[in-house]
């Protein structure tokens, strides 16, 4: 069974940083190319996509309101996907979750809050 888990959100000071996990179980990054990506859902708004890797290969991507700011990274060994975020700002406060294409479903961890404020 597939499960995602995010960690890691909380208080940051505008300019300041974070780093949020997504532990994933259930299936090895190794095993095949899976599709990792990172959502968040801003107060009042829908919830967007933000960031994109691959487990075998391949750029990451990044929406332009985060690019620069936010990097996303993943360890095969520890099967759990990060989130980098630097220069943080009032507007990057949202709900954020972690993403999986498994055997053409997707799958959605429950997510963690980041809240951005002086």
């Amino acid at each position: 069974q597939v499960q995602l888990v995010e960690s890691g959100g909380g208080l940051a000071q505008p300019g300041g940083a974070l780093t949020l996990s997504c532990a994933a179980s259930g299936f090895s990054f190794t095993t095949r190319n899976y599709h990792l990506r990172w959502y968040r859902q801003r107060p009042g708004k829908e919830r967007e996509f933000i960031a994109f890797i691959m487990t075998k290969g391949g750029n990451p991507y990044y929406v332009d309101p985060v690019k620069g700011r936010f990097t996303i990274s993943r360890d095969d060994a520890k099967n759990t996907l990060y989130l980098q975020m630097n220069s943080l700002q009032p507007e990057d406060t949202a709900q954020y979750y972690c993403n999986a294409v498994v055997n053409e479903r997707d799958y959605y961890g429950p997510g963690t809050q980041v809240t951005v404020s002086s």
